[in-house]
């Protein structure tokens, strides 16, 4: 909808359709996630958790499933908590990692891609532009 005139008439629509992405998750239905491509976030680990952690409703109390009695009230028990959620959360892009390492061996080559300790991985949408293997390779910091 980003390309039809006067969908939104504060703004002037695209003229092109930018590439729109998914981030993997774990459904399987309708469709399981397939990453075209995976990133590196090992340099920038600690302020992607710090940026996270800042969420305490989304993070700390476990999200829409979750409920605020997970965050203690008390300093000490928020600190366990908040450490408690930073290993989950490192684990996560680990386990991305781990999952997606064919992607990034595809994208970073087989000796830096299989280093890499911490990745997100994304598909892209069908309904935005079909970025080419070397327009991605622009699009991200290989």
């Amino acid at each position: 909808m980003v390309t039809v005139p006067f969908f939104r008439p504060d703004r002037p629509a695209l003229k092109k359709n930018p590439v729109f992405l998914y981030a993997s998750d774990s459904f399987q239905r309708p469709n399981p996630f397939r990453p075209d491509v995976a990133v590196a976030i090992d340099d920038v680990i600690d302020p992607t958790l710090d940026a996270l952690l800042v969420m305490e409703s989304q993070i700390q109390e476990g999200g829409a499933n979750g409920y605020a009695g997970l965050y203690p009230e008390d300093q000490a028990g928020r600190e366990k908590r908040t450490a408690e959620a930073r290993r989950e959360l490192a684990a996560r892009y680990t386990g991305y990692a781990d999952k997606y390492r064919d992607a990034l061996v595809k994208f970073y080559g087989d000796d830096r891609g299989r280093k890499i300790r911490y990745a997100q991985a994304f598909e892209v949408c069908e309904y935005g532009h079909q970025p080419s293997q070397n327009e991605l390779r622009q699009m991200f910091p290989f």
